[in-house]
């Protein structure tokens, strides 16, 4: 399994590695120590040969301290497997307490070293106090502790942490391939551009956000320069009130140096959005009108459009570009896939059909569109002809469990059942996903008892396996047997901590079926905190404050649901809400925007009948 590190350990980590500073430890002042293995494999704690040891840039190289002969007992052997340890899982505290602790007993200072670079990181400021002073007791001569304790006891000892050295050194590193980049004429534009993606696994976006900002500020005239300090700041996150603000400053200064970059608007859009989405679709609109061949921002516009539903608006979007360039086969596809989601089948099929026979896109591409317009129309033995013509890749997986539901969908029941038992799943993931068809097809057939039967031998053979256990969850709520959905999604969240739908779906199932309404606002509320702009989940805050009787606070974030994504049962909920308020006529309006496009959606027609019979 891949650990991911914060930022700050991944630098401390590789640095340390890479200067294999810890001692030698051994009954004899000769003997070589075995070989370093990874702790977490259980093996020896990093312990290189004395020749191998690099002194530390911040000691006097004309005085690098003596290296105390100490045996290696259980004891000592223990501590520093506790710091290794600790350290590759990314524990910083832990880790730092124990290379201190390891230095106090052998008086090492170079694990005084160690323990003071790993307390920075970790950001104890009584670790690196202690690490740092007892660092500066063992080795006098060494510069480093003195400037980290400087800096602790600046402005009445309330100075900041310092860097850690890895971090200063991978600064160096950036700011050297600048510097050279700048003056072999190539320019650092795309060194900045390649900045956040090198960063994208990185768990601390604050410390990347300062590494970024820092390598920038020599580069004032640069847009690339304030792109890569905006897409750091973005990084961040909605609760970042700062970092929010920085990300806007940055792209704006980087549009105000280049206005017609496409690329910088399609960000600014991003960000905007987090606080209003159509502020988003205005940005990208003011841009295309005043770029008007701009196939990017056009799209980016076009996308947003979509998200919104404003399917006639993306269209004429995309056909306006179409017409000026009808050799463009991307504009044709495009224009395609919006009249896909218009609904308007026929010319989606027809512009498919058309892209099929130039040979557009990768194999089997263009098939799944037209399966798609094939089974929206209910033209299920057409779009098994086009399922059954892709046959590359994750695509043919794929189109072989729709072609089971599709037999469901024509009726045979037992075809299907005995498609999906020809299938030969091989992976983890191809089993879990045959399951799930085998019961959605079940599900699809009125047969919600049967469709649970099948999750629950899927899930004793994967016991783990998520997909299944909120499958599993979702069916059970549905056969009332809300104990054992609550179960699931907690397992499911004990697993996945930061699952956001996970925490969603139990925070609605205590709300909408239990009298728990307070402890499910709590789960929707981490929900939210994860995936603020998410719209079902603001529809689960909504219902849960309309449940609370929060009127008010109800309406405002139904509302922000409804904005971000036009939903029939949204619009239910919302117009329950009105009503309650005794704004009728509002309701009325909600309900009738929706039904106008939904005219079968049961739980939106069950509200309006409860409220109008």
């Amino acid at each position: 399994m891949i650990v991911r590190f914060p930022l700050r350990a991944v630098f401390v980590g590789v640095v340390l590695a890479l200067a294999a500073s810890a001692p030698a430890y051994a009954e004899e002042p000769n003997a070589t120590p075995p070989a370093s293995q990874p702790a977490n494999d259980g093996a020896t704690p990093s312990q290189p040969d004395d020749d191998a040891a690099t002194p530390s840039k911040s000691t006097n190289d004309t005085a690098t301290p003596s290296k105390p002969k100490v045996e290696l007992n259980a004891d000592l052997f223990y501590r520093l497997l506790l710091a290794d340890v600790a350290l590759q899982r990314g524990d910083l505290a832990v880790s730092a307490r124990a290379y201190l602790d390891f230095a106090r007993t052998t008086q090492d200072a170079r694990f005084a070293e160690r323990a003071t670079e790993v307390a920075i990181a970790s950001r104890d400021r009584t670790l690196v106090h202690d690490a740092a002073d007892l660092w500066e007791h063992l080795d006098p001569n060494a510069e480093r502790p003195k400037h980290v304790l400087a800096a602790l006891e600046a402005n009445n000892n309330t100075g900041a942490i310092p860097s850690t050295a890895a971090n200063d050194e991978l600064r160096g590193r950036i700011e050297h391939v600048l510097a050279n980049a700048a003056l072999t004429g190539a320019g650092v534009g795309d060194v900045f551009m390649q900045l956040n993606r090198l960063f994208s696994e990185q768990s601390d976006k604050h410390a990347v956000l300062s590494l970024v900002r820092e390598v920038a500020k020599p580069y004032p005239k640069t847009p690339e320069a304030h792109y890569a300090v905006a897409v750091a700041a973005f990084g961040v996150g909605i609760d970042d009130a700062t970092a929010a603000k920085e990300a806007r400053d940055q792209i704006d200064k980087a549009l105000e140096l280049r206005p017609s970059w496409e690329r910088a608007v399609i960000l600014k859009a991003d960000i905007v959005a987090r606080d209003s989405p159509l502020d988003a679709i205005k940005t990208l609109e003011t841009f295309v009108a005043a770029n008007p061949d701009a196939k990017s921002a056009a799209g980016a516009l076009a996308q947003r459009y979509v998200e919104r539903k404003r399917f006639a608006d993306a269209r004429a979007l995309m056909q306006k570009l179409w017409d000026r360039d009808r050799s463009s086969r991307d504009l044709e596809f495009a224009v395609a896939t919006i009249a896909l989601e218009m609904k308007d089948y026929p010319e989606a099929t027809r512009l498919l059909a058309d892209l099929k026979s130039a040979g557009y896109g990768e194999p089997g591409v263009i098939d799944l569109y037209l399966a798609q317009a094939a089974e929206e129309t209910k033209q299920w033995s057409t779009a098994i002809e086009h399922y059954q013509a892709v046959t590359d890749g994750d695509r043919a997986w794929l189109s072989k469990l729709r072609i089971g539901a599709l037999y469901g969908k024509e009726g045979k029941l037992a075809k299907a059942k005995q498609w999906f038992a020809s299938l030969n799943a091989v992976t983890r993931d191809q089993k879990v996903q045959l399951n799930q068809a085998e019961a959605q097809l079940l599900r699809d057939a009125g047969d919600d008892a049967g469709a649970y039967d099948v999750l629950v031998r899927g899930l004793a053979a994967d016991p783990d396996s998520p997909d299944l256990i909120y499958d599993l969850a979702m069916v059970a709520e549905k056969l009332d047997k809300v104990d054992e959905a609550e179960t699931k999604l907690k397992h499911l969240i004990s697993l996945r901590p930061d699952d956001a739908q996970a925490l969603n779906a139990l925070g609605y199932t205590l709300v909408d079926r239990t009298s728990r309404t307070d402890e499910g606002l709590g789960f929707i509320e981490r929900a939210h905190k994860l995936a603020p702009t998410d719209p079902f989940i603001l529809d689960s805050l909504g219902w849960a404050f309309y449940r609370l009787g929060r009127f008010d606070d109800a309406e405002h974030y139904l509302q922000q649901a409804l904005d971000g994504r036009p939903d029939a049962e949204i619009a239910a909920h919302l117009g329950e809400v009105l009503w309650r308020k005794g704004e009728h006529d509002k309701a009325r309006a909600v309900w009738k925007a929706q039904l106008d496009s939904n005219p079968d959606n049961t739980v939106l027609k069950e509200t309006v009948k409860r409220f109008e019979p």
